[in-house]
């Protein structure tokens, strides 16, 4: 689903507070086009994208490079998987043909288009791989389903699966605000989130994406930029979701939720600070432990979501990590920072 600018560009048209010195440090990212799409690969490898046909780079964990897909122009990639420093699948979402998958195998050098979305009133919201072959693609429904595609060699053909779990409500759609509204753990399990209608929802998979069952959210939706923005799983049973109101960043009202069953029933579970979060992520190395963040600012749980300690006030779009150590987010206007030493 398409996020609004309007509210972005007066929201971000002054400087950016100070970034927590003991938390985030500010990168280059040679660029000033929105952020939203991030893929951490190791400590010193990983992929970022955004407006305007970029996606970024770093091999060494401190200098970037800045490239704009070939043939992609004015595309808006939303998300990105790398697998290893030259290998990676970008995601551009919009309207229809709009929404595209772009692979490169040689570092960025050139990119070759995989697929283009065939239905003209699809949109895709995120891609998730478990391994080097196996992956998902989600999308707003088509035809009264959500659009799930399945890849089974590394994303070089894909094939669409519908399935009566996947049907949608009036209105409902899901979020491309961070690349994270679906999430994958181990070979066989799948969730995704939505919002927009009159409830908040979570799908879940257990054979792959290849049939889904939906359990209704505590988060608030009802309007269209209401609802869940993301989702992230632990283990096969823990996980938790995010979002709020991304027109409204800084709304006190529930903005998270976990569960404890695999996602069947969903506890509230207040994320801080308190208001719009985009994104939540496990951290690789750290047990029970997420980060959230969003246009409210950012924070860690190290319970698996029961309390949280805010790390900064900084307006962020998505973060991941490689390790408790080592991390990043990626935000408005080109904004690039690495996180260090999560577990302190």
């Amino acid at each position: 689903m398409k996020l609004a600018t309007i509210a972005f560009a007066v929201l971000f048209s002054t400087t950016y507070p100070a970034f927590a010195a003991d938390a985030w440090i500010a990168q280059n990212s040679g660029t000033e086009v929105e952020l939203r799409g991030l893929s951490v690969v190791s400590p010193r490898v990983a992929w970022a994208s955004g407006a305007r046909a970029t996606v970024l780079r770093t091999i060494d964990g401190e200098h970037w490079q800045s490239m704009q897909v070939a043939g992609a122009d004015g595309l808006d990639f939303r998300d990105i998987h790398g697998f290893d420093a030259q290998h990676a699948i970008a995601m551009s979402a919009g309207p229809g043909a709009l929404s595209r998958l772009y692979e490169t195998s040689d570092d960025g050098s050139t990119w070759k288009l995989l697929k283009t979305n065939e239905a003209s009133t699809g949109f895709w919201d995120a891609i998730s791989f478990v391994d080097g072959k196996q992956g998902i693609l989600f999308g707003d429904a088509v035809d009264g389903q959500f659009q799930i595609l399945l890849t089974a060699d590394g994303g070089q053909n894909w094939q669409e699966r519908r399935h009566a779990g996947l049907t949608a409500l009036s209105n409902e759609g899901a979020f491309a605000a961070s690349g994270t509204c679906l999430t994958t753990y181990g070979s066989k399990h799948a969730w995704l989130v939505s919002g927009s209608a009159e409830q908040a929802r979570v799908f879940a998979s257990t054979d792959a994406g290849m049939s889904w069952t939906v359990a209704t959210l505590p988060i608030p939706a009802a309007v269209a930029s209401k609802g869940a923005f993301s989702v992230a799983f632990l283990d096969e049973k823990h996980g938790m979701v995010v979002g709020g109101d991304y027109k409204l960043p800084q709304l006190d009202s529930l903005n998270g939720a976990r569960t404890e069953d695999g996602g069947k029933t969903w506890l509230p579970a207040p994320v801080s600070p308190q208001g719009f979060m985009s994104v939540i992520t496990t951290v690789r190395g750290a047990a029970s432990t997420y980060v959230a963040a969003g246009l409210a600012g950012s924070g860690i749980s190290r319970d698996a979501g029961k309390t949280w300690q805010v790390l900064d006030k900084t307006p962020l779009n998505t973060v991941a990590f490689a390790n408790a150590q080592t991390g990043w987010a990626v935000g408005p206007k080109g904004l690039l920072m690495k996180f260090n030493n999560v577990t302190k």
